[in-house]
């Protein structure tokens, strides 16, 4: 494509708030030698988006920047590995320099584009790349996770909760997930072996019931940060894997921590690199080509709503949204 032309994308001149975010026109960009141009089909959002957006995580961007970061789309031209028409995804544009993808094209770097299995949706694709890549290495990468290790995944029903669960259960873990009670049915269909209310005063409690020889892998996906709670309730050699909560300061007990010999590990997907990315994505295709990998998508909306898409996303849980939300250029 030449220079000259246009396409519509959703971008920001600053960091700030949802209502920062203009949709306009801006040029078609060129693929280097190793970037493949891609035409978005569908594109999610994900709370990481509304942090960089918003400057709370910072990173180097380049302005104007387009925002999002995950995308499925077709390859519009062959370059090395792929060829035009070619289904493809990325959940890793957005961040350290590279530019989003909320726009009808984008450029991606070859080494983090995968192909998209034959027969996947593309809404119900993009709706899993960044949960389930998430919820893969933090697993399995971070926390270690084994077949028979009991799991606490906590606000279960969301996006990377609802990918954690499915990812622990086919891994042959025993989960007990916390959710909201309409999200019970949805969690174990998933793969949870136990739900139990959050908003239940007694939750902890009730936790430590279902597992009385201790949690092995405790799931910190809600940001409550409660550790005088939950780090008793860890099993010798447990592990807390972090994911939320970036001003959160918390009470930590170290006596309960260290005479259990456990751990508490942050983790933030944006920091994994091109090889842990690929190893993720193997496995995000093998359970998408089963069709074992599945999101609950709670609204779609248009390019031109990106703004609406990321005041929706920050304040989700008041407008009580169930599933994510998947916007179509």
């Amino acid at each position: 494509m030449s220079d000259q032309e246009t396409m519509t994308a959703a971008y920001v001149t600053r960091p700030g708030p949802a209502d920062e975010i203009r949709v306009g026109r801006l040029p078609v960009p060129e693929p280097g030698s190793s970037e493949v141009l891609v035409k978005v089909l569908a594109l999610a959002v994900n709370h990481v988006d509304t942090f960089v957006r918003s400057g709370a995580y910072r990173t180097r961007l380049p302005y104007p920047f387009i925002i999002g970061r995950d995308l499925v789309g077709t390859a519009v031209a062959a370059a090395p590995g792929f060829a035009p028409g070619d289904l493809v995804w990325c959940n890793s544009l957005g961040l350290d320099g590279r530019q989003g993808s909320f726009s009808e094209y984008a450029v991606v770097p070859a080494d983090r584009l995968y192909h998209l299995p034959g027969g996947v949706d593309p809404e119900n694709a993009v709706a899993s790349l960044h949960t389930a890549a998430t919820a893969y290495l933090g697993l399995f990468e971070e926390a270690g996770l084994r077949v028979g290790e009991t799991i606490v995944v906590t606000g279960a029903g969301g996006g990377v909760g609802t990918a954690t669960v499915q990812l622990a259960a086919a891994a042959g873990a025993r989960v007990i997930a916390t959710a909201r009670e309409e999200d019970f049915d949805w969690c174990r269909r998933c793969g949870a072996d136990e739900v139990v209310d959050y908003h239940d005063p007694d939750m902890y409690p009730e936790i430590a019931k279902l597992a009385p020889d201790g949690v092995d892998v405790f799931w910190d996906n809600a940001g409550l940060h409660h550790l005088e709670q939950t780090v008793p309730l860890l099993a010798l050699g447990g592990r807390m894997v972090i994911l939320a909560g970036l001003r959160a300061a918390p009470v930590l007990p170290v006596g309960q921590l260290y005479t259990r010999n456990a751990s508490l590990r942050g983790f933030v997907i944006s920091n994994a690199g091109v090889t842990e990315l690929a190893a993720a994505a193997t496995a995000i295709n093998h359970l998408l080509a089963r069709g074992t990998l599945v999101s609950r998508i709670g609204m779609r909306l248009p390019l031109t709503e990106a703004a609406r898409s990321h005041r929706l996303q920050e304040g989700a849980e008041q407008h009580r949204l169930r599933g994510r939300i998947v916007v179509l250029p």
